[in-house]
């Protein structure tokens, strides 16, 4: 089973004529999407279905009913208005010119349109076409799979197109090369790297079903990460056998509370991936409930979502510490997520922390602009290393606290920023990096 999660969520936009259009050449798109129901549906429409409206009598409901019609039969509640709307306005040339040629051209135009504004927002023809290519080259080495079942992902500059056939070279390699060794997957890990300092990977096993099954991953993110929509890559694999309803629920939850809780830099991307997959090669009785198999598996996978996206915050750009920001005794969850986010976006907390200066204003500055509301008297600030925790802020004022000890540990690779809000008992963390003069130095001069 496979369960893939894009930010934001692009296949739940995606309908069966965008899948269509995907899967044809430009000149066949047109045929099949533009032309034939051009001609066909007009001469039904606008033909026998418009002339046995006639005994209504009344033109204007004429045009109107044979437009509802229309509509009625593509079968979209969604689009119900607009093609309405199209159909009526077809219907009005046809009964005022007598000329179903006009309806026809109009018809057209609507639909090639919309076959052009898919091609250009997929990337087909373009990116989409070195996608295609690319799986198309994957499936031609690799025994028993098919070119729809290859998934492709990437990052790179944006609009640069890609280099396909120093790609469709690169999969002949690896595929003479291919192998299930750890060592293969550190070169994969490696692989996917770009302004990656270190590589991305881990692995678990837990006892689930009575059988040991593994759920392994690697992820690539440095730059222009802050979900959603982030340059992030990240696979994870596990032998488990789960229905795939269940696996797609199991991510849905782990990526909002792993990858969809970081931020390196506040800037979005076109592009990135998660993927996970399921081949069922441990044995277990397939998990088609929730119950005590599926809450172990959901919490391993948590926990691998977790490190791999804590392991890209850690490494952010020019970074020197990893922020992780946690949120307690908020009065919602909702309301400890955005609050909790809010320190580690905050640029000013995020310069403070890699000068390693006790700014505790700076922080409680991104509480209070995050739209949450609260009252600072009651909110309480700390920094911590993990061993040691400082309180800072308290009672509307600075904690008598030494700056000393909050400077050593602001100097730790991680920095806990704890606000206890007083508020209730939910609670989120969010994970970020500092800023640092790297990071611009990395971007300023990123193409050349």
């Amino acid at each position: 089973e496979t369960a893939i999660y894009f930010f934001p969520k692009l296949g739940e936009s995606s309908d069966g004529v965008t899948d269509l259009i995907t899967h044809l050449s430009f000149p066949m798109a047109i045929l099949v999407i533009a032309i034939l129901p051009a001609v066909c549906e007009e001469m039904l429409f606008r033909g026998p279905i418009l002339r046995s409206l006639e005994f209504i009598k009344i033109p204007a409901l004429i045009i109107i009913v044979d437009g509802l019609i229309f509509a009625a039969a593509h079968l979209s509640f969604i689009k119900m208005i607009p093609i309405t709307i199209l159909g009526i306005y077809l219907a009005y040339l046809v009964y005022s010119s007598g000329n179903m040629f006009y309806s026809m051209f109009v018809h057209f135009i609507n639909n090639s349109l919309s076959v052009i504004l898919v091609y250009t927002l997929l990337g087909l023809g373009g990116g989409g076409s070195a996608v295609n290519e690319t799986a198309k080259a994957a499936a031609e080495i690799l025994d028993g799979v098919s070119q729809k079942e290859v998934l492709v992902a990437s990052t790179g500059v944006i609009g640069m197109q890609l280099p396909i056939d120093r790609i469709c070279s690169g999969i002949d390699m690896l595929a003479a090369a291919k192998s299930s060794s750890l060592e293969a997957g550190t070169a994969a890990a490696k692989a996917i790297m770009t302004t990656d300092t270190v590589k991305k990977e881990l692995a678990y096993t837990a006892e689930i079903g009575g059988v040991t099954v593994t759920v392994g991953g690697m992820a690539k993110g440095s730059g222009m990460i802050h979900p959603n929509m982030c340059t992030m890559l990240s696979y994870v694999t596990t032998d488990l056998a789960i229905d795939k309803g269940l696996l797609q629920k199991a991510v849905s939850k782990a990526v909002n509370d792993s990858f969809n809780m970081i931020s390196v830099d506040g800037d979005t991307s076109t592009n990135d991936t998660f993927l996970v997959l399921a081949n069922g090669a441990a044995g277990n009785a397939p998990i088609t409930e929730e119950g005590e198999d599926y809450q172990a598996f959901a919490e391993i996978l948590m926990q691998v979502c977790k490190e791999l996206a804590m392991n890209m915050a850690a490494d952010g750009e020019g970074a020197t510490h990893l922020i992780e920001s946690h949120v307690i005794n908020a009065d919602t969850e909702a309301n400890a997520r955005i609050l909790a986010k809010s320190v580690i976006t905050s640029s000013l907390t995020k310069a403070a922390v890699y000068g390693h200066d006790a700014n505790w204003g700076r922080i409680l500055c991104a509480l209070g602009y995050s739209g949450v509301e609260f009252d600072p008297d009651h909110v309480d600030l700390y920094f911590s290393d993990g061993s040691k925790k400082l309180l800072i802020f308290t009672n509307g004022a600075a904690a008598d606290y030494s700056e000393e000890e909050a400077t050593e540990i602001l100097k730790k690779e991680k920095v806990q920023i704890i606000s206890d809000m007083h508020m209730g008992e939910a609670e989120a963390v969010a994970w970020g990096c500092d800023l640092t003069h790297d990071y611009v130095s990395i971007n300023a001069d990123y193409r050349s």
